[in-house]
Parts: C-alpha cells; sequence; structure tokens
C-alpha cells in the first residue's frame, strides 16, 4: 500500500478515473481461516505466500485503504460462518466495535466509508446488525456475509428483513455476489451495488453468459460455430470474433481467450444493470425481474 500512494494511488496507478472499492480484509480473513487467530482487537495470520506473521486492525485496514485511495473503503469487519448462531452474535460483539473503530481511524474527507451489516442467515441478528450500522448514519451500507454456502432463498430472505431497515436514500451494497439471477434478485431487494469474480472466473474456464443462462465454450460444438457468442449483443467480443475461435483460445489456453471471454461476462453483467435502471425509472422492475428470472436458467 506504500507503494501504491507514492505511485499517486490506485486511480493513477491502473489509470482508471471512475469509482473505485476496496475491501477491508475482512472477507479474507475468513477465507484463511486455517492460518488465522481472531481477537477482540483484530487478526493475526499467517501469508500463504511465505508463512510471514501479518496483523490486520480496524486502525491499520482504514490506514491501508487510505493509502490506496479508492473512492470507497469498508469498515474491518468479521465475516463468520453464516449458520452457527452463538458465533454469530458473539461475532456481532466484534464487528460493531470494529466498525467505530474504523470511523474514528479515517482521515481522508474524499472517501466514502461503508458500515458492514452481518448477522449470517438469523433474521434477529440481521435486524440488530442492520439497526446498529444505520443508526451511525455513514454515506452507504454493505451486506456482509451472504454468498458464502448459504442457500439462494436464505440468502433473498435476509435481503428482505433488511430491505425496510436500511435507508432508501443512500447506497445498499451486496459484497461478493455476481450471477445474473442473484443481480436480479437483490435489485429487487433493493441492493444498488454489487461486486464479485464471477464473471472473470467464469471466463478463465470457458464460460459465458447468455440470455438463456450460460454457454461453456469448452464444448466440441463449438468447434465449428461461426456465430458470435450473442448475436444480440454489443461488445467488442461478440461483435469481431466467432464461438470457433473463442473456442480455440480457451482450448490453447491463450490468455487472449481470457481478456475477450472477460470482455463479454462484464459486459453483459453491465447491460443488465442499465436495464434493471431503465425498468426502474419506468415503473416495470417487477415485471422486468420476473420474465428474467423465467428464462434464464
Amino acid at each position: 500500500d506504500e507503494l501504491i500512494k507514492e505511485l499517486g494511488g490506485l486511480h493513477n496507478f491502473m489509470q482508471w478515473h471512475g469509482p473505485l472499492l476496496t475491501d477491508s480484509g475482512g472477507f479474507q480473513v475468513f477465507s484463511l481461516s486455517d492460518t488465522r487467530k481472531i481477537d477482540d482487537d483484530g487478526v493475526t495470520f499467517k501469508s500463504h505466500l511465505d508463512g510471514s506473521r501479518h496483523r490486520f486492525t480496524p486502525e491499520r485496514s482504514v490506514a491501508i485503504q487510505e493509502n490506496l485511495g479508492a473512492d470507497i473503503i469498508m469498515a474491518f469487519d468479521e465475516c463468520p460462518p453464516s449458520d452457527d448462531y452463538d458465533y454469530v452474535k458473539k461475532s456481532l460483539t466484534r464487528t460493531h466495535p470494529w466498525l467505530e473503530r474504523s470511523l474514528a481511524a479515517k482521515t481522508r474527507a474524499d472517501q466514502a466509508l461503508f458500515g458492514i451489516v452481518q448477522g449470517g442467515i438469523f433474521p434477529d441478528l440481521r435486524e440488530e446488525s442492520g439497526r446498529f450500522v444505520t443508526d451511525l448514519d455513514l454515506p452507504g451500507y454493505a451486506i456482509g456475509g451472504l454468498a458464502v454456502g448459504e442457500s439462494k432463498p436464505q440468502m433473498h430472505a435476509m435481503l428482505d428483513v433488511l430491505q425496510p431497515i436500511l435507508p432508501q436514500d443512500k447506497p445498499r451494497y451486496l459484497m461478493g455476489v455476481g450471477a445474473p439471477e442473484d443481480l436480479v434478485n437483490g435489485v429487487m431487494r433493493g441492493v444498488d451495488i454489487f461486486d464479485c469474480v464471477l464473471p472473470t472466473r467464469l471466463a478463465r474456464h470457458g464460460s459465458v453468459f447468455v440470455l438463456g443462462g450460460r454457454l461453456n465454450l469448452r464444448n466440441a460444438r463449438f468447434s465449428r460455430d461461426p456465430k458470435p457468442i450473442d448475436s444480440q449483443c454489443s461488445c467488442t467480443t461478440c461483435q469481431q470474433f466467432s464461438r470457433a475461435y473463442l473456442r480455440h483460445l480457451v482450448k490453447a489456453n491463450e490468455i487472449l481467450g481470457h481478456i475477450l471471454l472477460s470482455t463479454h461476462n462484464i459486459h453483459f453483467l453491465i447491460n443488465l444493470m442499465a436495464q434493471m435502471r431503465e425498468a426502474i425509472r419506468q415503473g416495470t422492475l417487477a415485471q422486468f425481474g420476473a420474465d428474467f428470472l423465467q428464462h434464464y436458467s
């Protein structure tokens, strides 16, 4: 993070002048469950690269994110296993003070710090966390601890619990969710922002989004297919390249294949969000969502 700061922050480093968001490290700690130790002050973990020990606290997390210079930063939180009631309840006694410490540590006025609502799959804990976080009157609110193994109906139920609690005039961010059907279900439940590795991860494995679901371009049936991924798609991949050529790139493990398929998948999701924004303006979101979910599988 010091190097990024020296080079002018992420915007300059990447030459990307659109919005940027950084996470606090809470989910990454969750994913390192075999090599970390959590206490009320913070987290100690071992690097998966060289075994070196590192210490994360709310203050350290905010300092790193301020050095990186994203527009939206996250409060440090614990992302607990979603189905252990006693543990999830105990973890809120860490996550909520960590949010207050994150706020106290923040020094940059040009960054928006979002608080993270936790609570697993338990309505009473989600409501408790939602009310605590919203009482702090933050610029936006993240919903964490979902898409970590629970069922889709359980995820939707937690969003339903939070919909009347989180302010309607501030952005709501569902963390780690990126499947098209999940975006539609999320927006229909009041979510505004999503992030996920899914479109690029699928692309690396030869899978692409289309209106009817997904296509796996590794399938031999595409080896002589001259059509684009989607003839109605305006992305550069669909405008220039055939399924046969894209399959060749994927099978040859060419980095260009990953780039072209990622371009298509990200375009698909951006276009889907644009369609939902228009449906909201027209007052037809419920019908749009029902039609999309009926045809997407």
